[in-house]
């Protein structure tokens, strides 16, 4: 984890982090008068789980995965892993749900 913790980090993955969050908030503002209540509703739910996955992230995965570096060569590594990984799988599994569900509204909602 320590090495994709150093190696993810880059134009590429900041461009997906990022517009995960700024194509559905983007599309809450672009015509909003050429859709009807209910597509906009979907769009803003959208907008708002893709909110909640980037705070899950800057404030549980990326403060562990930091926690995690500076716990090296500190001594008991399997410390290190217990403290890290059950509470970090948890937050990914709770930031995965609301990206999925980011996508399913937008997907749906010009279908409404």
């Amino acid at each position: 984890m320590r090495t994709v913790n150093r190696r993810v980090p880059g134009p590429v993955f900041l461009l997906l982090f990022l517009g995960s969050l700024a194509f559905p908030t983007a599309s809450f503002f672009v015509v909003p008068e050429a859709r009807d209540g209910s597509e906009t509703a979907f769009v803003g739910a959208a907008a708002g789980c893709a909110l909640v996955g980037h705070l899950i992230t800057a404030g549980g995965n990326v403060p562990l995965n930091n926690a995690l570096e500076n716990s090296r060569h500190r001594g008991d590594e399997r410390a290190a892993r217990g403290a890290f990984e059950g509470r970090w799988n948890t937050l990914h599994g709770v930031r995965t749900l609301f990206a999925v569900a980011a996508f399913v509204l937008m997907a749906v909602a010009p279908a409404q």
